[in-house]
């Protein structure tokens, strides 16, 4: 095997290094220095040194794990929001909407978040991944230019503290496969058109970036690994090998990297290997070692082999294997790396002081996977014999894993095992919905919302005083009931028709059933980014799921007994639970999701069993874990959808089942959402146009739908014109009788300030709508 030779005259490639680093800090600094400038309580000026602070913390946090000042290995990737609003600002690309806004932190919020005339840009999923990404609009007319320094600001401001870091931005052609036509595009324009006027720009950045003092810039292009987007992955790699050769002929520039993430590169590694760059990195975890071949001796090729997306402890030896095999197959240099960024993990398992220390002893959050890549790199260098005391500590731990208490639960395999087709299936969809109109009895165009509504900050403090400990569960469930009777009130003020509890129990939709599971567990610090300033805590599931008791029965039938109007009962879905969470690797996931699908199964029972005829059972996430290679969809499709139905399928007739999905880009889905055999389908639309109910009306969808009318991930209260254009647009596709009002998504993050006026200005519109309907022609 070759390692990097650290006496070239050019500066070598570091040996160790990773893609990318949390970005919004251990205690989540950035996300509260932005909404306090939101808030107005701090400056513009007071944001900046805040994340100049940040940043700096970055570097030194990673310098203090073993990764070197001087030589590349630290990234320079801090972003405020957005990693492909970033690139998409810096070439320019604000949308002509949005007019002649200049590229400033303010204009980044802006198209992040909207205003009162401008809808933000759509969000979707980062790939596979529960990061959400702004989508860039790209027209003929968009003229890129260098409107943005900040990447080379930030490599002069790491230089001022003694770094030499590695700027980060997203390639140019994985920048364009992710955008979407402007509104102002001409039929038929497809953002990758664009390319040949978006290169000269990346290669004026390269320049500014090389004045500037970076070494290297690291490219991020994983639209190259994808069969999911719109262009196809061939077409998308013949056009990086053009356009990397372009770049690598530019006059003035640091040397060039290119991250191959996220899955199988396949022929993409040969391409832009052979292009001109200097280095390369493959994700070895989710991808095979492709033919390296064609990559010249003079590329560095490094190996993705600790996982950025997994919180397991990394199989070393298996590990080293790996890199053994590239060091075989790459007539060049070998490195080490992760196989994504690490912004997808918590900080530092060592903080988690209330888990299971043997638990705890089987994780690796992001700080444990630098020094994981850091003794990989030294097995690489100096032999495995060096390593043998790390590799036997990370098989020891996962020997200990595999035959803990709890890992396996003989009555849950079983129960599993016991499964028949029959489990998963109902009577027909008339037959269904002849019976539910009986039972329901719901006017034309039903207007309901999504689940949560804003959990104030009485009620956030309140969870935390109960789980401290400084406030009596019977204190805590009586506010819990007041809250709930404060959401019904409003419901009902506002004319909503089918209501919520508005889940104030609720401090996650995945965490909040974990808690309650057994084979889960939970943590106290390990947020990671969602999107923008949002963070979840992921929860682990490490462990045979079952349900030990009803989970939300209590609050539910509380709710119901206040109104006269059908309330939903609310629960997080079984793909939905798995792609939230850091699953366990060691049992197929097919398998897991019948796990959590039977304890939701029995939830589903005890909620019809209590009169609750309205059931809804969330899968946002049934287009993220979408494997990025198209091989692999049908068999996941089918075990996903299959998940569902098994959690679902227990009930009667006469008890309608909802489900809700959000931000993704449904289209390459859509049969599967039908399979799902969902009563009602509530869908994020406002974003994109209502560009999903056409995809809807194509494969002949027959059951009830919930186009979103509203984008609840942006502060700002729709007008009536604007709402009511929504409602009509739905129309257009969905037939009458088939089409519920309701907005995109949960309500939890809003205000009541924006939520009240919004909601009764969505029920004005179906109240418009029903109107025009009943009039005569």
């Amino acid at each position: 095997m070759t390692t990097t030779d650290t006496t070239a005259a050019a500066p070598a490639f570091p040996a160790a290094t990773i893609l990318g680093y949390p970005r919004v800090g251990a205690d989540r600094e950035l996300k509260r220095a932005i909404e306090s400038h939101w808030a107005g309580r701090t400056t513009a000026d007071d944001l900046e040194a805040s994340a100049t602070e940040l940043r700096a913390r970055r570097r030194a946090r990673l310098a203090e794990l073993g990764l070197g000042r001087t030589d590349s290995s630290i990234p320079e990737d801090f972003s405020f929001y957005d990693q492909v609003l970033d690139a998409a600002l810096t070439v320019g690309a604000v949308p002509a909407r949005f007019g002649a806004a200049p590229s400033t932190r303010a204009t980044e919020f802006l198209l992040a978040r909207g205003d009162e005339t401008n809808p933000p840009l759509e969000m979707t999923k980062w790939f596979d991944t529960n990061y959400h990404h702004l989508v860039p609009e790209i027209s003929p007319d968009t003229a890129f230019h260098l409107a943005r320094t900040e990447l080379a600001d930030r490599v002069r401001e790491a230089a001022a503290d003694g770094y030499v870091t590695r700027p980060v931005v997203v390639g140019p052609v994985t920048l364009l496969a992710l955008s979407v036509a402007a509104q102002d595009a001409p039929e038929g324009f497809s953002p990758i058109d664009a390319i040949d006027r978006l290169v000269p720009v990346y290669v004026e950045l390269l320049a500014a970036l090389k004045q500037a003092g970076a070494e290297w810039v690291q490219l991020d292009e994983p639209g190259l690994v994808s069969d999911n987007l719109a262009v196809d992955r061939d077409v998308l790699v013949e056009i990086a090998r053009r356009v990397y050769a372009e770049l690598a002929a530019a006059p003035e520039r640091p040397r060039l990297f290119v991250a191959l993430s996220y899955g199988d590169s396949r022929a993409a590694a040969a391409a832009v290997g052979a292009s001109g760059v200097e280095a390369l990195s493959l994700d070895l975890v989710r991808g095979s070692l492709p033919d390296l071949s064609a990559v010249p001796s003079s590329v560095t090729v490094a190996g993705g082999v600790v996982d950025g997306r997994s919180i397991w402890r990394t199989d070393l030896g298996a590990a080293l294997d790996r890199l053994e095999a590239l060091g075989a197959a790459a007539s060049g240099p070998v490195a080490v790396t992760t196989t994504t960024s690490l912004q997808h993990l918590p900080h530092d398992v060592t903080t988690e002081h209330l888990l299971d220390p043997e638990l705890r002893s089987w994780l690796a959050f992001a700080d444990q996977r630098v020094a994981e890549v850091l003794t990989l790199a030294a097995g690489v260098a100096r032999g495995r014999e060096s390593i043998a005391a790390e590799i036997g500590e990370a098989q020891d731990a996962r020997t200990r894993r595999a035959s803990a208490l709890g890992v396996v639960d003989a009555d849950v395999r079983a129960r599993v095992a016991a499964v028949e087709e029959g489990d998963t299936r109902r009577v027909s969809a008339d037959e269904r919905d002849a019976a539910q109109r009986d039972a329901l009895g719901l006017p034309l165009l039903p207007t309901t919302t999504i689940g949560s509504f804003p959990q104030t900050v009485e009620v956030r403090r309140a969870r935390a005083a109960n789980v401290r400990g400084d406030l009596a569960d019977a204190d805590y469930d009586a506010l819990l009931r007041r809250e709930v009777q404060r959401v019904i009130e409003v419901q009902e003020e506002v004319g909503l028709d089918v209501l919520v509890h508005g889940e104030p129990e609720r401090n996650d939709m995945v965490q909040f059933f974990a808690e309650q599971l057994d084979g889960f567990s939970t943590t106290a610090n390990g947020w990671v980014q969602s999107y923008g300033t949002r963070c979840t805590r992921p929860s682990i599931l490490w462990g045979d799921v079952s349900r030990p008791a009803p989970m939300t029965v209590e609050l539910t039938t509380y709710a119901a007994s206040l109104t006269s109007k059908p309330v939903k009962g609310m629960l997080t879905g079984p793909v939905t639970i798995l792609a939230w969470s850091f699953v366990r690797d060691d049992l197929p996931l097919a398998e897991v999701a019948d796990q959590v699908a039977l304890a939701l199964r029995d939830e589903v029972a005890d909620l019809e069993a209590a009169g609750i005829g309205i059931i809804q059972v969330d899968e946002p996430a049934l287009r993220e874990l979408l494997p990025l290679d198209e091989a692999a969809h049908e068999a996941y499709l089918a075990w996903s959808t299959r998940s569902f139905r098994l959690a679902t399928s227990g009930v009667a007739p006469a008890t309608q089942i909802h489900t809700h999905l959000c931000y993704s880009e449904f289209g390459t889905v859509i049969t599967a959402i039908d399979h799902l055999d969902a009563d009602v389908t509530s869908i994020e639309a406002a974003r994109s146009r209502m560009e999903v109910v056409d995809d809807l009306a194509r494969v002949g969808f027959s059951r009830g739908v919930g186009p979103g009318v509203y984008d609840i991930h942006s502060p700002r209260v729709p007008g009536e014109a604007e709402m009511t254009e929504s409602v009509e647009a739905a129309s257009t596709s969905v037939p009458l009788d088939k089409l519920w009002i309701n907005p995109d998504c949960g309500l939890k993050t809003r205000g009541y300030a924006e939520v009240v006026p919004s909601l009764a200005v969505m029920v004005q519109a179906a109240r418009k709508a029903r109107a025009a309907v009943s009039q005569p022609a």
